[in-house]
């Protein structure tokens, strides 16, 4: 039931039992003018109580109609909210997907690139290694040996890493200038690799004929190689700059094979002065190694970036459910307003039908009036 309906139900039955009440009191007294001149002030409360009613459902139909006007803007600019940021997490988790992709498939190509380089490297140190006779007249020359070590380690490092990886001829802290520098991440830090190698010792171990001239040639050999591996470990491994290891580089594999056959406390030796004798074959394996590790430190950073991405977002998420709670709270209040004025309404209600239901007692008495009627009664002039 509506409340102006509500009022003017209430107001109209107040009336009509004050009517009813002064005719009994005209009727006993007799007094015919003074009950037309009550009923005059009766009409006359009456149009006051029905102007100040009005009044009062004007009101009431306007805060009704402005508290739904107020509620359906603050719903629009919450969804216009919810939508905004909704669209913007869509489009940021897109990007971020689009952008994985993307990544994903050049480094899917980048690898068969390098598999295919490496495949070639390969070849070409089979095909090196049958040249032996060839090489050695290459290797004569101190000046020609030395360019052709790092030559071949330049083509070896540079199929199997990436150009930020390493640097050629790098001038360390030091002023010492390093043929290859690779860049680890620390740990355990750029890697020096040396390409020199002692070959004089070597292949005049080679042109022995006898065992005594070959055990005098084999003490030369190894003494030589201890002696650039003491350089190595002096010059190339730094504290703090460098790793705590070098590779020395060896160009030849027949060189390599003899140590390892006969030369073990050679190798033993340099192990523990953390110098790594490496030949091609060797060397390509080391560097598919750094190349792995570089690259689980390239994924690390990215799931690093990730990782923020994904802590950002989960920031916006509970700004949004804080403004949810609080959007929230704002319904429930409305609830409960709207409960206090149905529990208001109810109340008139009861009382207008109680006024509705007034009867004369049988002897003549008047009737018990309900709460609110002696009120009226008392602000109505003779009441």
């Amino acid at each position: 039931m509506e409340p102006d309906l509500i009022l003017g139900i209430v107001g109209g039955a107040a009336v009509a039992a004050l009517a009813v009440f002064l005719l009994l009191r005209g009727r006993r007294g007799g007094d015919e003018a003074r009950l037309a001149q009550m009923v005059a002030e009766v009409s006359s409360a009456q149009a006051q109580l029905a102007g100040r009613l009005s009044q009062i459902a004007e009101t009431g139909a306007a805060a009704q109609s402005q508290l739904g006007e107020r509620m359906q803007a603050q719903e629009r600019a919450i969804t216009k909210t919810l939508e905004e940021r909704l669209a913007e997490l869509t489009r940021r988790v897109g990007d971020s997907l689009q952008q994985n992709t993307t990544k994903a498939a050049e480094s899917m190509s980048e690898l068969k690139q390098r598999l295919a380089v490496i495949d070639a490297a390969q070849k070409n140190i089979t095909e090196l290694s049958g040249q032996v006779v060839g090489l050695q007249d290459i290797l004569s020359n101190k000046q020609a040996r030395g360019a052709f070590g790092e030559v071949q380690l330049q083509d070896l490092v540079q199929a199997a890493l990436p150009p930020s990886a390493y640097s050629f001829q790098a001038t360390m802290g030091n002023g010492r200038r390093a043929d290859c520098l690779i860049l680890l991440p620390d740990p355990p830090g750029p890697l020096v690799v040396d390409a020199k190698f002692p070959l004089e010792s070597y292949r005049a171990l080679m042109a022995t004929a006898d065992d005594a001239a070959r055990t005098v040639a084999g003490r030369r050999f190894a003494a030589d190689v201890l002696v650039h591996v003491k350089h190595i470990a002096e010059r190339y491994i730094v504290a703090g700059e460098t790793a705590e290891s070098a590779l020395m580089f060896l160009p030849s594999e027949s060189i390599y094979a003899e140590l390892h056959a006969n030369f073990a406390e050679v190798v033993d030796k340099s192990y523990r002065a953390r110098v790594w004798i490496v030949s091609p074959t060797t060397l390509m394996a080391t560097l598919n190694t750094v190349r792995a590790v570089l690259k689980d430190a390239h994924m690390r950073e990215q799931a690093g970036v990730i990782q923020q991405e994904v802590m950002t977002m989960l920031q916006d998420l509970a700004r949004l459910d804080d403004r949810v709670a609080n959007l929230q709270k704002h319904f429930d209040q409305a609830s409960d307003d709207i409960r206090q004025i149905r529990i208001s309404t109810d109340k008139v209600t009861r009382r207008g039908e109680r006024i509705g239901e007034l009867e004369l007692g049988e002897d003549g008495s008047e009737p018990a009036l309900p709460d609110g009627t002696a009120e009226i009664r008392r602000l109505t002039p003779g009441g």
